[in-house]
């Protein structure tokens, strides 16, 4: 069985997805989020630092609706347009992970939606 999970605080899906879906025991399975501003629907100003900040509030919308926090996930991924980002997007995400971060790959890939340098997606567990 599976639950979709749906915030006003994070982008509406550009394409046939949910934002996330609860499945199993206690499961959270959250999309790929980019730097959109979910009031405008447009990709935030800045360099990859405000960029990233945007995806992870966005993500933290999407976990606070389903009653779960940072400290709930256990994997990520975070897709580069340009791995040279790395140490920047490093300083904006560690700071939501200050402690037991969780498990995590870092691609780069030769594009991303709408031109966003970087896209996080996210598992958590309740």
């Amino acid at each position: 069985m599976k639950e979709v999970v749906h915030s006003d605080g994070a982008p509406k899906a550009i394409g046939p997805y949910s934002q996330a879906l609860r499945a199993g025991q206690g499961m959270l399975f959250l999309s790929g989020q980019i730097p959109l501003d979910p009031a405008t629907g447009e990709l935030v100003p800045g360099d990859v630092r405000a960029q990233t900040e945007r995806v992870m509030e966005n993500l933290a919308a999407v976990l606070r609706v389903a009653g779960l926090s940072f400290e709930h996930v256990v994997k990520t991924t975070i897709y580069l347009a340009d791995l040279g980002d790395f140490a920047a997007v490093n300083e904006v995400y560690g700071r939501r992970f200050p402690q037991a971060p969780p498990a995590r790959a870092t691609v780069q890939v030769a594009a991303l939606p709408r031109g966003a340098r970087v896209e996080i997606d996210a598992i958590a567990v309740a």
